[in-house]
């Protein structure tokens, strides 16, 4: 329960996080927004490294030194795809078009790893993305170039986190989570070099540091979760996610998806779960002992 109830937290902050960058880009320009919240995530998170391990471990060792800059790189045009779209499409669908990122990460680990799986999540996976298609709309006037930046974010963070299973499990998670603040900062920086920075209004100020806090409760609590509890059942509840998209987006957006999108989040919800349980339930049968 402690494990779902993190899960539930870390879901809403980040859709929190969402928003408030959402809002705060109709007052200044968008890479202005990653550098000043970045430069505030990055100090709490050093501090929060620095807390939990009495030392600021920064520069990974051996083979960690190849890993780790993949998986920023990653991470950087994750950001950068995931918020430009952002900006221009609604957050209830931009969200729904991200839950189908268990499903890919599920089939790239499939093609990558040759990890196997059964017809059954084959046909879950390929019902979740014909979910996929009825939110984008391809072909369809409801299509636009932002829901394929939204899909290019989701290959983003497909890499993002494959490439974190080659990091070394005694590297902190702070010092990986570091990497990814400060190279975002960074690339916001470079950003503002050439979009200019407006001036930073009390509003804005406010929804920076909002975002910035919620930001970093979804990184906690997200380290948190992993330690507690089983993540098979833990894992079904990241689709809440959409939920607080759906309500915030209604509430301060004035913004809903179609019909056809909202069946399309079903169903990418729907594999989803289908798939996590599927998989828990084979790990479950073989680890069970074998009693004649």
């Amino acid at each position: 329960m402690r494990g779902v109830m993190l899960m539930c937290i870390a879901m809403l902050a980040f859709v929190v996080n969402d928003s408030f960058m959402k809002a705060v880009s109709q007052e200044m320009h968008l890479f202005q927004a990653i550098f000043l919240r970045g430069l505030g995530a990055s100090a709490a998170l050093l501090a929060i490294a620095f807390y939990r391990e009495g030392h600021l471990h920064i520069w990974p060792k051996g083979p960690d030194l190849r890993v780790l800059p993949l998986r920023t790189g990653a991470e950087i045009l994750a950001t950068v795809t995931f918020l430009t779209a952002l900006v221009h499409m609604p957050l209830a669908t931009l969200s729904a078009i991200m839950q189908a990122l268990p499903l890919a990460v599920t089939l790239a680990a499939a093609l990558l790893y040759r990890e196997k799986i059964s017809l059954a999540v084959w046909l879950a996976i390929a019902f979740g993305f014909a979910g996929v298609l009825l939110i984008i709309k391809p072909g369809m006037a409801g299509f636009d170039r932002w829901s394929v930046l939204g899909l290019v974010s989701v290959a983003c963070v497909v890499v993002r986190d494959l490439s974190t299973r080659h990091v070394a499990r005694d590297l902190p998670a702070t010092t990986v989570a570091i990497w990814a603040a400060l190279a975002v900062t960074g690339l916001g920086a470079v950003g503002l070099l050439f979009q200019g920075a407006a001036p930073v209004t009390l509003t804005a100020g406010l929804e920076i540091a909002a975002a910035t806090a919620a930001l970093v409760v979804g990184y906690i609590t997200v380290v948190s979760m992993m330690r507690v509890g089983d993540i098979a059942v833990i894992a079904p509840f990241r689709y809440t996610a959409l939920v607080w998209a759906l309500l915030f987006g209604w509430l301060f957006f004035d913004s809903l998806p179609d019909m056809a999108a909202l069946i399309g989040a079903g169903m990418v919800v729907v594999s989803g779960i289908y798939t996590l349980w599927h998989s828990a339930r084979g790990a479950a049968v073989q680890s069970s002992p074998n009693v004649e």
